[in-house]
């Protein structure tokens, strides 16, 4: 099917189809299970990323106001952990000259977030305060709802819509009728008091009710993520950048460790050894590292590999459950600066939170809760990483050069999800039942299997449907018989008599 119309395809889509498993079940359950409606979807949906060069959109190829503007961007979480997507309906002026160009922003954002999230689904947020009738432009709004329904699979989670003005109402009910039942069912319509049933207020501007001091600005490209209320011009770290490698050293001698060369190497002794000694005082959690089990899963990046590949795994706030590690290797010939962020430096302590790693050299990183705070599925991590020039230093003073001069291009970047076990009783998942963030099975696998489940039942459900509808009717046909034989053996009655 792919090589009989691969003139009309990207090259690079066919190979990620070929290779990419999610992606073709993601395709799948959009469309039910149903072959031939996945194909066609495929079919149209390639033809459409090569029509737009999906593959090679980047902020370089689009025109800068188009950024400035601010009325498409990706910020926050809904209550679900899953992203928010806005659009700002009041900063949309509708001209056909510009149109192609707004479209294709959008699909840069779609593809930015789908290859950086591994196609985890958005929450789609139309702000419509402050719109009019002149802000309605339907060929637009087509074209995003095309988006989801044709193009990008198992994407969307809800629409949540935010004071829709009266006066558009009619415009919606057009809309309503390219969307299709699955898609109406994730519309939301919100008002101020409404809205956080779907949205907690630290994402909410003020005008929405909430408390998201977040102010769109660019360049730089919004790097969300990382930015809290707390921080309007960017991320924070979880720790000072200036902790280094010194001052753990320090702690652990504070704690009765002599051998100053043996803690500043960490090839002779890992991280969770050091670090659980300076904290042996304070802190009663049993960490034995010997007897840690690594994560099922890894990230193999270019310069880290790291553990686990997607999720940490905390307890909740009455299971006790705080810490998690994040285990590091080396796999260049240089040493690998790294820094761990998070978007909510004000819950989580991380060590180191910024240090290096020695070439093949493994290192683990403890992620804990600060007192009375919860994790949360809203909650990322972001582990940057950059390969060190030969002879470079790796003290604290040299990793805060480093980065302010190491090129955006030359660092690697990977993100964390949080998972919250509910579970009261002991878990081998984290550090307290000394055990690593070994899940049998992520959040997108629950969410497939249960999607499976609900196919399975609806179908059932048609089974049983049609099976009472022949039985009515069998009992219709035999009422229609005996009542056309009583009459039969009435007439023969009547003639005789």
């Amino acid at each position: 099917f792919l090589l009989d119309k691969s003139d009309k395809y990207d090259t690079r889509d066919v190979e990620r189809l070929q290779q990419d498993d999610k992606w073709v079940e993601d395709y799948l359950i959009w469309r039910h299970d149903v072959v031939d409606d996945t194909l066609k979807m495929i079919d149209e949906s390639f033809q459409w990323r090569k029509e737009y060069t999906v593959n090679d959109l980047t902020e370089s190829v689009l025109p800068k106001w188009l950024f400035e503007s601010g009325a498409i961007f990706l910020h926050g979480y809904d209550k679900e952990g899953y992203k928010l997507f806005w659009f700002r309906v009041k900063l949309h002026v509708r001209d056909a000259k510009q149109q192609l160009e707004k479209k294709k922003l959008v699909a840069f954002w779609l593809e930015h977030y789908a290859k950086r999230d591994n196609g985890k689904p958005l929450t789609v947020v139309f702000d419509m305060s402050e719109t009019g009738i002149s802000h309605i432009d339907l060929d637009f709004v087509r074209f995003i709802v095309n988006c989801f329904t044709d193009y990008y699979p198992n994407f969307l989670t809800k629409i949540v819509i935010f004071e829709m003005p009266w006066i558009m109402n009619a415009a919606f009910k057009i809309v309503k009728g390219w969307l299709g039942p699955d898609a109406i069912s994730m519309l939301k319509f919100t008002n101020k008091n409404e809205v956080q049933d779907y949205i907690s207020g630290e994402y909410l501007p003020p005008h929405m009710g909430g408390t998201d001091s977040f102010k769109y600005s660019y360049p730089p490209l919004v790097d969300d993520d990382f930015q809290t209320p707390l921080c309007e011009n960017g991320p924070i770290t979880s720790e000072d950048e200036h902790e280094s490698k010194e001052e753990i050293d320090a702690d652990t001698k504070e704690a009765g460790d002599p051998n100053e060369e043996q803690n500043l190497n960490p090839k002779k002794m890992n991280s969770v050894e050091q670090i659980h000694k300076s904290e042996e005082q304070t802190d009663k959690t049993d960490l034995k590292p010997k007897n840690t089990k690594k994560a099922l899963t890894t990230f193999k990046g270019p310069l880290l590999h790291i553990s686990p590949a997607e999720e940490l795994y905390f307890g909740s706030k009455e299971t006790g459950e705080r810490k998690c590690l994040i285990g590091l290797t080396n796999v260049t010939k240089n040493i690998v600066a790294f820094k761990v962020r998070t978007t909510a430096p004000e819950k989580y302590r991380v060590k180191p939170s910024n240090s290096s790693c020695e070439p093949g050299a493994s290192l683990d990183i403890i992620v804990s809760l600060h007192g009375g705070f919860a994790a949360s599925l809203q909650d990322r991590f972001l582990i940057m990483a950059a390969e060190m020039d030969q002879g470079s230093g790796a003290g604290a003073s040299e990793l805060t050069q480093f980065w302010k001069e190491v090129p955006r291009t030359k660092v690697m970047e990977h993100r964390l999800r949080c998972h919250v076990l509910e579970s009261s009783k002991p878990s081998t998942l984290t550090l307290k039942e000394n055990a690593f963030n070994i899940p049998a099975k992520t959040n997108e696998d629950l969410h497939i299997q249960l999607t499976r489940l609900l196919q399975i039942n609806k179908r059932l459900q048609e089974q049983i449907d049609r099976c009472l509808w022949f039985q009515q009717l069998l009992v219709v046909l035999s009422l229609l018989s005996v009542s056309t034989a009583a009459f039969c053996f009435y007439l023969v009655y009547t003639q005789r008599s």
